[in-house]
């Protein structure tokens, strides 16, 4: 049985709609400027994190003293 013309029509423009939502949807995952936005935010996160922060102040100091010893040697 033959469908009628307005309902393929119908059908179409869904179809349009629903691919056109879905690739605004792949462009904004897929943007750069949001992943460099999302990875920023990922690590300022992550050097808030007080222990972390404190692991890397201690790192630093190690290595300035062991550069030191090694000029002074």
């Amino acid at each position: 049985m033959a469908r009628d013309p307005d309902a393929i029509q119908r059908d179409i423009e869904k179809a349009r709609d629903a691919l056109a939502a879905t690739l605004d949807e792949l462009e904004t995952k897929a943007n750069p400027t949001r992943a460099v936005e999302v990875g920023k935010a990922t690590v300022q996160e992550k050097l808030n994190d007080p222990r972390v922060r404190y692991a890397l102040i201690g790192f630093g100091a190690l290595v300035t003293v062991a550069l030191v010893r090694k000029l002074f040697r």
